[in-house]
């Protein structure tokens, strides 16, 4: 046996462990709703500043938009972390994160804006593979 091969089975072995096909989801989901919690939890502690951002923006019904985004940022977040209708709530932030990245963070001339509408981006591909794999072992998704 070659020492590629060595290496192809140990791969192979550590890949239907548990720990990749447990932790690392439940891991994964709670980084990935991480930012999703505190920008609701933000948005709750200064709606006034929030709506009022949105409104700077041009978007119509700003305090519509405000719980709107509040209501996806909190629940979305939470479900996340459950793995509770995992591939339907990781699209909707996905879709959410490429929203929010076009519509606030599209001056990509401003270095901070710049970031901001790559990290949003790259969130949406996380949240796009969990779309694609799953929510993993630990989730309520698969205790049905």
């Amino acid at each position: 046996m070659s020492y590629s091969d060595t290496i192809a089975q140990r791969v192979e072995t550590l890949s239907h462990s548990a720990l990749i096909s447990g932790v690392a989801p439940l891991a994964g989901r709670v980084l990935l709703a991480a930012i999703f919690l505190l920008s609701g939890i933000s948005k709750i502690s200064d709606p006034a500043g929030t709506i009022g951002y949105i409104n700077m923006v041009g978007l119509p019904f700003p305090p519509l938009s405000y719980g709107a985004a509040v209501l996806t940022e909190i629940v979305g977040s939470i479900a996340l972390i459950l793995g509770f209708q995992i591939r339907i709530v990781a699209l909707i932030l996905a879709l959410f994160s490429v929203a929010t990245a076009l519509t606030f963070h599209n001056n990509l001339s401003d270095l901070n804006q710049f970031i901001h509408f790559f990290k949003n981006i790259a969130m949406a591909g996380g949240l796009l593979q969990v779309v694609a794999f799953g929510a993993g072992r630990y989730s309520l998704d698969a205790r049905r």
